[in-house]
């Protein structure tokens, strides 16, 4: 898979504005870069806020929500809904999070999930908006922490549920 989407991204990590804040339950990391024919976005967030808890499934009830969660972390098009102007397909999704895989954490570690979500699009500069679908599809997520990064510049802005949608135009 590929992490990385050029200059637009290189720009957001190399200003630091992406420095990791610390792990907080309840919230979400989005980061969001659009270049000419594809608009990426970096998802970052406990696993508490997605499962109700950050250690390896113990029982099926815990089995369960992690496959469920799976399942729509891997649905790009319903959690990320991009303004039909800009033409765009959803493409790779990758999610990286040990415990999704069946991998142990230690008792007193927090877990995260970072997930990368590609849209192939005609024309990604077109797109005024993207509507997010994190707080439907994940109830104990509560804001949203993003930053976008377009041809037009940077910007920062938070979501609190219910909000869902970005602005990409200033």
């Amino acid at each position: 898979m590929r992490w990385c989407c050029g200059a637009t991204l290189a720009l957001l990590l190399a200003s630091g504005v992406r420095a990791a804040p610390p792990h907080e339950h309840g919230v979400a990391r989005l980061d969001v870069a659009v270049e000419a024919a594809r608009i990426t976005l970096f998802l970052d967030m406990p696993l508490d806020s997605l499962l109700g808890f950050e250690h390896a499934p113990r029982d099926e009830a815990e089995r369960k929500r992690v496959d469920e969660a799976q399942t729509r972390l891997r649905d790009a098009a319903t959690l990320f809904s991009i303004d039909p102007a800009a033409h765009c397909a959803p493409g790779a999704v990758a999610l990286n999070a040990p415990v999704l895989s069946g991998a142990a954490t230690g008792k007193d570690e927090h877990a995260e999930l970072a997930a990368s979500y590609e849209f192939a699009c005609k024309d990604a500069a077109r797109a005024g908006f993207i509507a997010v679908g994190l707080f439907d599809a994940f109830a104990r997520l509560q804001r949203v922490d993003v930053q976008t990064a377009t041809r037009k510049g940077q910007m920062k802005l938070t979501l609190k549920r219910p909000a869902g949608r970005i602005a990409l135009v200033r």
